[in-house]
């Protein structure tokens, strides 16, 4: 799910409260994002602009993609790699993004690896999963993975200070999946469609004011995606 660089108000119903709870998380890191970034899956780069904020202290970006990916794109990565090995040295980048990227990828634990290899000492990563959302990039969405799961594949991989949060709650995915519903359902009247986007819209923007995401993940909570921080 790599969105176009577009993050502002333009964006339609169903895509606007997720796209801006990933913005609003990078942000929230902006005092660990520093020096060589690699963004890993960069697809169009929608997030390059916020990562070279006057918040940050970043030296270098570096956007790293498949190949095919960026055929008949307008933006193209500053790497390609052939989503096994990342072509670059051990130790040799400071900061490591990847948005949306982790549940496209057959082994999840082999590319998480490959960032923990190329990270120097006292190295971050911050990704972004989606946990409430559509088949998407068929046939190569795989999974949709908890925050239990992806702390253990961080651990295991040999990160440390591992801090995972949810980026909607209950509001939150209500909001998303009515979003979602009126804009994507196959087969609804283009009029019905219309209508009930002006009906929904003010109800989205409530639902997603008054959101709240406690900070502990129990059973029975609701989650629009995940975002985390974890140190080398």
């Amino acid at each position: 799910m790599k969105p176009t660089k577009t993050t502002g108000s333009r964006l339609s119903i169903d895509k606007k409260g997720h796209r801006d709870s990933i913005s609003r998380f990078i942000k929230s890191q902006a005092g660990n994002i520093r020096g060589k970034v690699l963004d890993v899956g960069c697809g169009n780069m929608p997030y390059r602009e916020l990562i070279l904020s006057s918040n940050t202290k970043v030296m270098e970006y570096l956007g790293l993609d498949l190949e095919s990916n960026y055929i008949d794109r307008k933006i193209i990565p500053d790497l390609t790699w052939d989503g096994v090995r990342i072509p670059l040295p051990d130790q040799s980048v400071d900061f490591a993004l990847a948005t949306e990227v982790l549940e496209h990828c057959p082994d999840t634990k082999l590319i998480v690896s490959e960032i923990h290899r190329v990270l120097r000492p006292n190295g971050t990563l911050l990704f972004t999963v989606p946990f409430l959302w559509p088949l998407h990039e068929v046939p190569y969405d795989y999974f949709r993975l908890t925050p239990f799961t992806l702390r253990n594949i961080l651990s295991e991989t040999g990160f440390r200070h591992i801090d995972v949060k949810m980026l909607g709650g209950w509001d939150a995915s209500l909001a998303q999946m009515l979003g979602l519903w009126v804009v994507r359902r196959p087969g609804m009247n283009r009029f019905l469609r219309k209508l009930l986007k002006l009906i929904f819209k003010p109800i989205i923007w409530m639902l997603r004011k008054i959101d709240a995401r406690p900070a502990e993940f129990v059973e029975g909570q609701m989650i629009t995606g995940i975002g985390g921080v974890a140190g080398k």
